[in-house]
């Protein structure tokens, strides 16, 4: 076992991952479920749809976050030893791969989907009556609504939007120049189009494709040489100053405007052999070379996430799975109740989210409920929780609730609903200055016969009910009294000027999560220094920060046995000897997106486990207002070790990561486990046996699940 001193030479470059180009593994791993052979063909495509629009997203914050520091003269020298310039560089490498795999993976795929007669077509190979019917979508759908532009000294190139699709058309007239045109694709019209069949054959054929094939219908007069579709990808990242702000939410609307304006970061383009229009692209868009993607098939795979809404399909996907009622909920009628009687904890989406949305739709109802304070950092398009909120006011509750304006591309839902909660009654907090507010707490405080009492959840995953469906979290809710004098304590930090108090049980962000962290993994170094075992497992999305991988590297010196759980970026180096060999990184990419931050200090045999919202990220531990705080119920504590143990087991979603860097498919040998199925197996049993630990003194109101 290595000494205390090895491990002061941490800080090397050699000991780090660049945050980056360890996001594009994660991406690269999640493509990778496109290629899974006995996955349903429609869920392939899923994860073909899924890895481009991560992509979207990188590119519009990371990368142009990257190139805005190289123009501003920034070129700074990452933790992993790379420079801003050699980073964007790698990246260009990286995303070139994983595109052409992406682009391999979907010819595959849809050569599987001609096995099973559905077709994505070319509009030359279908039959004459589907060519009819094709035509006059054409004519009287789709020719209605674009409109042709044209580019030369009278008319400059046109602004074109974040993320649209456009073809770039090369035209001329007899004897005369070659001219340009644009058009761009009309997002208000399905992407994918379902021409008619012949028997059970199904034919699909894309909208820029049929707008390529009648072009000519808009240039009268001049003969078209070619036409090239093209997408850009903008610098979507806000720029708000928080401090000068007199309205933060008008702030927020001012520069979701100048987003869709962002300098252009990524131009994908059709592969063709056309140098002109190609140049007069880069020319006007202003796009390194390295930016320059040529695609060989239909840009912007996200089409392919509503192409599994068309009817009769359903065979080519999952077997739905339905969230169970949570086996501490079997028989209750009153959640108030319940929660009194007990802590409950909920695992999502294995059980029901529903609960949760009742549980301020009680409270919003109940005459003995005299406020609800809440977090909103990401809720649902259509959110019964913000609905439950504005009712709550206009039946005369106090109600407050903290709305993060600046949840990235969120922002635009969350004002919206802010506004409403506003018009309901409901005092509304826009977040605070400086920070995002990222923490998950519901408070709900209740006039009972014996005095007031405080009911709190708190969880690892957004008041989301659409993708507590999707997204893997953990919830809990208890009326423990020190929990919930922490959770009005939190709340008037929120609302008010309050200092931060002496919490009682849980650990806020920015001000001493990162201390509690360091605190933690130095009491598993103890132990191990006075002869007992050290034992750490953290589950988490994403693990970047410096100071905390150099504390874990100093645990694994001193024999601390670490196991990391990490969905996504990890710039930890495994197995490193002397230096990491005591801990493995392992990534767990299924059907569902693992989201929940659970972690385990083995504390010399008194066991601790705690849930937070915040992954160790600086941004989380800096520049965010994150929870953390302890689960103690015994048979809570049970549980949550062999769902950690469990993923620990999967030998068929799971990836381990070498020293390299490199990820590879855990050794499948043995018995198969797929931990999200077996949690789900798990879910449904506890929903057919009832836990006989609880009095069985309600009747059934959670008959319905999601």
């Amino acid at each position: 076992m290595a000494n205390v001193k090895s491990c002061e030479i941490h800080d090397a470059a050699d000991y780090f991952f660049n945050r980056e180009l360890s996001w594009l593994k994660f991406n690269r791993r999640v493509l990778g479920e496109a290629d899974v052979k006995h996955k349903p063909l429609l869920e392939r495509l899923t994860f073909l749809a899924i890895t481009s629009s991560n992509l979207d997203e990188f590119f519009m914050i990371r990368v142009a976050g990257l190139k805005h520091q190289l123009e501003s003269g920034v070129n700074k020298v990452d933790a992993a030893g790379l420079s801003v310039r050699q980073q964007l560089v790698c990246i260009a490498e990286d995303a070139h791969e994983l595109v052409k795999l992406e682009y391999r993976y979907l010819k595959n795929i849809k050569a599987e989907l001609e096995k099973v007669d559905i077709c994505f077509c070319d509009i030359a190979r279908l039959d004459e009556g589907a060519l009819e019917w094709i035509e006059n979508f054409f004519k009287n759908t789709i020719f209605p609504v674009i409109t042709p532009m044209a580019v030369d000294a009278g008319h400059p190139f046109p602004f074109l939007a974040n993320r649209s699709l456009n073809l770039a058309i090369l035209l001329c007239r007899e004897k005369g120049d070659d001219c340009a045109a644009v058009i761009q694709v009309p997002a208000v019209l399905p992407r994918i189009v379902e021409a008619p069949g012949n028997g059970a054959k199904r034919q699909f054929v894309f909208l820029e494709d049929i707008i390529k094939h009648y072009c000519s219908h808009m240039f009268h007069g001049y003969t078209i040489k070619d036409v090239v579709p093209f997408r850009i990808t903008r610098n979507a990242d806000l720029s708000i100053d928080e401090e000068d702000a007199e309205d933060l939410l008008a702030e927020i609307e001012k520069s979701l405007r100048q987003r869709k304006r962002g300098q252009a970061v990524r131009l994908e383009i059709g592969k063709s052999s056309n140098r002109p229009l190609r140049e007069l692209l880069v020319c006007n868009l202003n796009i390194d070379e390295q930016d320059i993607y040529e695609i060989p098939g239909p840009l912007d795979t996200t089409c392919f996430f509503k192409f599994s809404d068309f009817s009769g399909l359903g065979h080519l996907k999952h077997t739905p799975v339905s969230p169970q009622t949570p086996q501490e909920l079997i028989g209750v009628t009153d959640l108030f109740d319940a929660i009194r009687e007990r802590d409950i904890l909920l695992h999502h989406p294995y059980e029901s989210f529903q609960p949760v949305t009742d549980f301020v739709l009680q409270a919003a109802e109940d005459p003995q409920v005299l406020a609800i304070k809440q977090t909103l950092y990401r809720v649902s398009g259509n959110s019964p929780i913000v609905r439950a909120l504005a009712q709550a006011a206009e039946n005369g509750k106090q109600v407050t609730v903290l709305v993060e304006l600046k949840a990235r591309f969120d922002e635009e839902n969350n004002i919206i609903w802010a506004k409403r909660l506003e018009e309901a009654g409901c005092h509304v907090i826009y977040g605070l200055v400086g920070l995002k507010t990222h923490a998950k707490m519901i408070l709900v405080v209740r006039q009972e016969q014996a005095g007031i009492k405080r009911y709190v959840h708190m969880g690892t995953g957004n008041y989301n009910d659409t993708t507590a469906k999707i997204y893997t979290d953990m919830g809990l809710f208890t009326a423990n009294d020190q929990f919930g004098a922490d959770a009005s304590a939190f709340f008037n930090v929120l609302s008010g000027y309050s200092d931060p108090p002496v919490w009682n049980k849980i650990v806020v962000a920015p001000l001493g999560l990162r201390e509690k962290i360091k605190e933690l993994i130095d009491r598993e170094i103890a132990f191990v220094n006075a002869g007992k075992s050290g034992r750490i497992i953290a589950k988490m999305n994403s693990l970047v920060d410096k100071d905390i991988v150099l504390k874990l590297y100093e645990a694994s010196c001193h024999g601390v046995k670490i196991d990391l759980i990490v969905r996504g970026i990890c710039v930890l180096r495994p197995g490193v000897p002397e230096v990491s060999e005591n801990i493995s990184v392992r990534s767990v990419v299924g059907r569902f997106l693992e989201h929940h931050r659970i972690f385990y200090f083995g504390n010399g045999g008194d066991e601790r486990i705690f849930l937070s919202s915040a992954d160790w990220m600086p941004r989380n531990l800096n520049e965010r207002v994150e929870l953390f705080f302890p689960i103690e119920d015994s048979g809570h504590i049970v549980r949550i070790k062999r769902i950690l143990d469990m993923t620990l087991s999967d030998n068929q979603k799971a990836y381990s990561m070498k020293k390299d860097g490199t990820y590879r498919r855990v050794d499948k040998r043995g018995k198969a486990i797929t931990c999200q199925m077996e949690f789900f197996a798990q879910a449904q049993k506890n929903g057919q046996e009832p836990d006989i630990s609880i009095e069985q003194r309600f009747t059934p109101l959670y008959r319905r699940v999601e």
